[in-house]
């Protein structure tokens, strides 16, 4: 398991470049009401998976628990970026 401060990181540095694509789909795209929705989605989501990092849920062993983090990051990137491709 990576420690905190790296998935951090890389959760901001992917979520930064996932805000960039909807910003630029909200420019030049025709749709301008649900690209404001998915730039509200991303924030919304770097705010949620940065607090479920530094919060784990208690009980639960803390690979399990990271390793599940990871998949449900990865399940709504792939949601946002689909849906910025749609537009």
């Amino acid at each position: 398991m990576a420690n905190k401060r790296n998935l951090k990181r890389n959760i901001n540095l992917f979520c930064e470049e996932l805000f960039a694509e909807c910003v630029a789909a909200s420019l030049y795209g025709h749709n301008h009401d649900g690209a404001e929705a998915l730039i509200y989605s991303a924030i919304k989501m770097q705010s949620d998976f940065i607090c479920r990092i530094s919060h784990p849920e208690p009980g639960m062993p803390a690979k399990v628990y990271y390793k599940k983090l990871k998949e449900d990051f990865v399940a709504q990137a792939s949601e946002i970026i689909d849906q910025i491709n749609n537009q």
